[in-house]
């Protein structure tokens, strides 16, 4: 029943609830007198470590990092029209929750460009900027993976664009 490891020491994944994570390699452990494989994940930014069953990778949606075709697809979806539904805040924040924990760029993209706020439009709520800051983040950290540059340069590029887009 030993499934094929496809990660390997060094590679950067996405774990969807905890974004961007370097793979510090697999070990087998012994578990409730069970012995399984796990994929050892670090999160630098968060100090955690995270073991994923190997078997259970794809059904926890661990994936690799996005492809640069994959990116530019988040990116022009961070360049439309903001699509604010009018529905009650909470509702929305759970959306947007969902969205960010998806993994999925192109969601979280979504995110990103409905919270954005230019210099010229009203303040947002503390739970606006929340999510606000934590889907860029979590976006910037994919980006900066992708394109090989530091998340604040990431995230003042994404910013950027959206600053443009709207203007």
């Amino acid at each position: 029943m030993s499934k094929k490891v496809s990660f390997t020491k060094g590679d950067h994944v996405v774990y969807p609830t905890h974004g961007v994570g370097k793979v510090q390699g697999v070990e087998s452990q012994e578990i409730a007198g069970e012995t399984l494989e796990l994929i050892i994940i670090e999160f630098d930014k968060d100090r955690m470590i995270l073991r994923v069953p190997v078997t259970k990778a794809d059904q926890s949606g661990l994936r690799r990092l996005s492809s640069p075709d994959q990116m530019k697809a988040a990116l022009k979806t961070l360049k439309g029209k903001s699509r604010v539904r009018r529905t009650m805040w909470s509702r929305r924040a759970q959306e947007y929750e969902a969205k960010i924990n998806s993994g999925d760029p192109v969601a979280i993209a979504e995110v990103v460009r409905d919270l954005f706020r230019n210099a010229n439009q009203p303040d947002q709520s503390y739970s606006e900027r929340q999510l606000y800051q934590a889907a860029l983040d979590r976006l910037a950290r994919e980006f900066a993976a992708v394109e090989e540059i530091d998340e604040e340069e990431a995230a003042v590029r994404l910013e950027a664009m959206m600053a443009k887009a709207a203007a």
